[in-house]
């Protein structure tokens, strides 16, 4: 998979991604995640994540113009069908849990809970204006009539009363109670409330439109799949009955892939348990994992680079990842894996048996941006991985075949794919320090046999002897990939 944007992407996506479609499908790219679709808050300034209304992709005037910052409906539509055309499936990401940019304000009784523990009350009930009524004026109703007011959301982070604007988290009081649903991740007490007006799925009618938006919106785009952003505060219940529709009434085929953002193994798992298994989770542990060794160098014991990962526990369900456009610098979870590292990273998740890659696009294009932090204008540059390519086609190549793992020493490992009866395998070793040697035998099948770097960052022929041993050889903080010649 690639995740083909960064938070920074200047823009016109959607027509860059219908050109690059055949240069990624030579790559060995089965995939593609793309933004959110959906008109934003903030017009083109939006990075889809701040979803104003679901319905319009780039087709109303809205919020300061017809196209997002991505481009126009047509020019969407017509990238998946381009996409569906070279053999390439497109998730889409897709925000559930909040709305901003209301249309009215509406007087409502809520109460203001503490921030670090959303079950702690600050304030007695009290009536306030608050940006829960979404009308879509300019829509007219095309495609849904439905309005979207107080009853359909459990919470906002900001209020007017008296003619003054206040913040904080406020717990609004609705037909499904004063309290939050429970169904969600208890970080902070309970982890309900994300930001804008979060959307109560507890409502019967947000259920339904929900419903009637995702069948509209997959039949309408002929996306394959969907990435489902913050799922930790996502009514889980609403989560398994919405999935369950899309599987039975839209496209029993449609893949779903998630954000559930913890680095505590134990509450992805409970997550994936509490969901049936319904939704694939990005692998953020295994992400934090890379971040340490990068950071750490020599110093990290390379053999512990899987444990605690969810491809380690649930591998049928992780998405494994080095980077993406919240870890990315000057991002509010910024934990950029340091440039020497990445190419191993993308070794180790690549070259595995398990798991379901995804590459990012700055890893694989380079990206170059620019954002201020405490009024200091910052500026990044991302190199693009130089390996990345070659990986890729190691994948297709060699990826092939049972893995056994020689993680035996702290700083030097090797995974042994070993081919199939069609295909051959390959020996993947990796450095964090100096350069570095391991035996390793492939048994008397591989006997007498002479391999190359595929990466050729080694430029030796290395020789198995009469029983298919042989000592494998990689440079200081790299990879290789050894291949039959």
């Amino acid at each position: 998979m690639l995740q083909f944007f960064h938070w920074y992407h200047p823009g016109n996506l959607w027509n860059e991604f219908s050109e690059k479609i055949n240069s990624l499908q030579k790559l060995g790219f089965t995939s593609v995640w793309l933004p959110p679709a959906a008109k934003c808050h903030l017009g083109t300034d939006g990075r889809g994540y701040d979803v104003y209304d679901l319905y319009d992709l780039g087709e109303f005037d809205q919020k300061g113009g017809i196209p997002t910052r991505y481009g126009t409906k047509e020019e969407y539509i017509q990238a998946i069908d381009k996409a569906r055309q070279a053999g390439i499936s497109v998730y889409a990401d897709v925000v559930l849990n909040y709305r901003m940019g209301d249309d009215e304000y509406e007087t409502v009784k809520l109460h203001q809970v503490e921030e670090e523990d959303r079950n702690e009350t600050l304030s007695k009930i009290f009536e306030a204006a608050v940006p829960t009524k979404f009308t879509f004026p300019a829509r007219k109703g095309k495609y849904s009539d439905f309005v979207w007011d107080y009853k359909c959301f459990s919470g906002v982070d900001n209020l007017t009363q008296n003619g003054k604007i206040q913040t904080g988290i406020f717990k609004i009081h609705n037909d499904a109670g004063e309290e939050w649903t429970d169904a969600v991740s208890h970080q902070f007490g309970n982890y309900d409330y994300l930001m804008g007006a979060d959307v109560e799925y507890r409502n019967p009618a947000v259920v339904q439109e929900m419903k009637n938006w995702i069948k509209w919106f997959l039949g309408t785009t002929k996306a394959s799949g969907m990435r489902l952003d913050a799922l930790k505060h996502i009514n889980s219940d609403f989560l398994k009955d919405f999935v369950r529709f899309v599987k039975t009434e839209v496209n029993p085929d449609c893949f779903i892939l998630g954000e559930y953002w913890i680095d505590e193994i134990k509450q992805i798992c409970d997550f994936a348990d509490e969901t049936d298994h319904l939704i694939s989770c990005f692998d953020v542990p295994l992400h934090y994992r890379f971040f340490q060794a990068s950071e750490e160098g020599r110093d990290f014991n390379l053999p512990t680079v899987f444990e605690g990962s969810f491809l380690t526990e649930r591998p049928e369900l992780a998405i494994t990842f080095v980077e993406n456009h919240d870890t990315q610098r000057l991002q509010a979870l910024e934990s950029a894996v340091e440039d020497w590292f990445k190419p191993l990273a993308y070794a180790l998740i690549l070259l595995s048996e398990k798991g379901y890659p995804c590459v990012f696009y700055p890893d694989l294009y380079g990206a170059e941006y620019s954002d201020e932090v405490e009024g200091e204008k910052i500026h990044v540059v991302m190199p693009k991985v130089e390996l990345l390519p070659k990986l890729l086609e190691a994948r297709k190549l060699f990826g092939n075949g049972k893995q056994i793992n020689h993680f035996d020493d702290p700083n030097c490992i090797a995974m042994v794919r070993e081919g199939d009866d069609e295909n051959q395998g390959c020996v993947v070793i990796i450095s964090n320090d100096e350069s570095a040697q391991k035996e390793i035998s492939l048994g008397k099948k591989f006997a007498n046999c002479r391999l190359k770097d595929f990466l050729q960052n080694r430029k030796e022929i290395i020789k198995t002897d009469d029983v298919g041993k042989a000592v494998y050889t990689v440079n200081g903080r790299s990879v290789s990939v050894w291949v039959m010649v």
